[in-house]
């Protein structure tokens, strides 16, 4: 093979690249109101696996979030892409990583493994099964978990871009997560900085943990040879406030009666939190989310809707099919409201000085998304907590556990915390099997008759025999 075929082949083949490539396209559509006939045309030049899933960020209520998140998964795999040529370092992130503190370094680009695997199951014909099977044919167990092991997969394949260190924070909370990180490390010779957390939930836990975290910036200031400076660190803290703002925004908009939120922008939400918190991409998506709920709070026909269910999963959800997911779901009168990866409950941080605002980053990388649940000192209880809280806060029907094939911790738990959320809140959940990412693992079409049958003879009968219905009726 020669070096331009090589070179070609590598452009064209690694997930990374193939993604950089449609969102490029995206980017170039008009910052405006784009017609259902030009939508049409668009999806009709695309793959069929890319135009189903955009089908769904283009219907013309939620467009202008939509286009602002799209903007803002480019401004993260541009950064990504053309980084080395400004000198800067890339850094490879787990999801429940906050990568505040990555951002406020000059010479580093952050880059999050499951944005990664989740823009290319969105948007790329054959979604993300190629890498899948690549790592599989490595010898990787098939229960790995499939949010990292596609991007790591491409990775490996040597038909994509390397990271030049990775940042391990799923020590002590994701097992799978930081082995398949460790595993890359050692096979391309990568180093790897690690963010252990125990299970200790007094001081001398969090203490420990604090530690880890300066040492880690340590090595981050080694890697990007400067030093983490106050101003640029003020300049981010500011910035993620506003991010922590939105945030609170809609969730409290989440607490009215039909929800007014799109169940869509919980993926939004995730993908500002996992890559562009605290910069100003992050900022313009989360604000169009708020606008579009707002404007649809004080819509007449939009609170006119028929809300036959309130339902949360209570670990992830599915990303691989958004039309007979999230749209399915609105046809059908079932309000989304996201998933576990909702609850980040980030905090506004004090700027008095660099030592308060890193105070502030550690305390949240402490409670962080699955940090706080699967790294707690009780899975079931950290669990079981935080979904009770979300029933009670957003006046949840049901609950749904979306049972991810790799995420074998959680099924240990599951029953118990099933068992505390329905003696707590009398709100009963529902158990399937799958996988957030791979469509083979289990159709979509099985995934919408279990939960159509669960809203019709559990939710339905139980909101009949409570009078809830009416009474939220009478609310409004």
């Amino acid at each position: 093979m020669t070096e331009n075929s090589k070179t070609s082949r590598t452009l064209d083949d690694g997930l990374f690249n193939r993604t950089y490539k449609m969102f490029q396209v995206l980017e170039r559509l008009p910052d405006r109101y784009i017609s259902e006939e030009e939508v049409k045309g668009l999806l009709g030049v695309l793959p069929p696996d890319s135009a189903t899933s955009l089908q769904s960020f283009f219907k013309p209520s939620i467009q202008q979030a939509s286009q602002a998140f799209i903007r803002m998964v480019m401004a993260v795999l541009k950064g990504t892409y053309e980084a080395r040529e400004k000198g800067k370092k890339v850094v490879l992130l787990p999801f429940n990583f906050p990568p505040e503190i990555i951002h406020a370094f000059e010479n580093l680009a952050p880059v999050t493994t499951e944005l990664l695997t989740t823009a290319g199951t969105v948007v790329l014909e054959g979604q993300g099964e190629r890498y899948w099977d690549y790592v599989l044919g490595l010898g990787l167990p098939d229960h790995i978990c499939s949010a990292n092991a596609i991007e790591l997969g491409s990775m490996l394949s040597g038909l994509d871009y390397q990271p030049d260190a990775i940042v391990s924070g799923c020590v002590g909370s994701c097992d799978v997560n930081a082995k398949s990180h460790e595993f890359v490390s050692l096979l391309l010779d990568l180093p790897q900085i690690p963010l252990e957390k125990p299970t200790m939930e007094f001081s001398q836990g969090f203490k420990y943990f604090k530690n880890n975290y300066y040492k880690m910036i340590r090595q981050l200031e080694e890697l990007a040879g400067e030093e983490l400076k106050e101003e640029n660190l003020r300049e981010l803290a500011v910035r993620a406030n506003r991010c922590s703002e939105l945030y609170n925004d809609l969730w409290e908009l989440k607490k009215n009666v039909p929800n007014p939120v799109p169940g869509i922008f919980s993926l939004f939400v995730c993908g500002t939190r996992f890559s562009m918190w605290g910069r100003e991409e992050g900022i313009r998506t989360l604000e169009q989310c708020v606008e579009v709920s707002r404007n649809n709070l004080e819509s007449a026909d939009y609170r006119s809707r028929e809300e036959v269910a309130r339902i949360v999963w209570t670990y992830l959800s599915y990303l691989y099919d958004t039309v007979n997911f999230y749209d399915w779901m609105e046809e059908k009168g079932i309000s989304n409201f996201g998933d576990a990866l909702q609850v980040a409950f980030p905090q506004t941080l004090d700027l008095t000085s660099k030592e308060t605002m890193l105070d502030g980053m550690i305390e949240m990388a402490w409670k962080n998304v699955m940090t706080r649940q699967m790294g707690a000192p009780s899975m079931a209880r950290g669990w079981a907590e935080d979904i009770i809280y979300m029933v009670k806060e957003w006046d949840l029907d049901g609950c749904v556990y979306c049972g991810h094939h790799s995420c074998k911790q959680t099924w240990s738990a599951f029953t118990v915390t099933r068992n505390e959320v329905l003696k707590r809140t009398g709100v009963p959940t529902l158990g399937l099997q799958g996988d957030t990412w791979i469509r083979s693992m289990t159709p979509i079409g099985v995934i919408q008759e279990e939960l159509e049958q669960f809203v019709n003879n559990v939710i339905a009968g139980k909101r009949k025999r409570s009078g809830r219905r009416s009474r939220r009726r009478a609310a409004r």
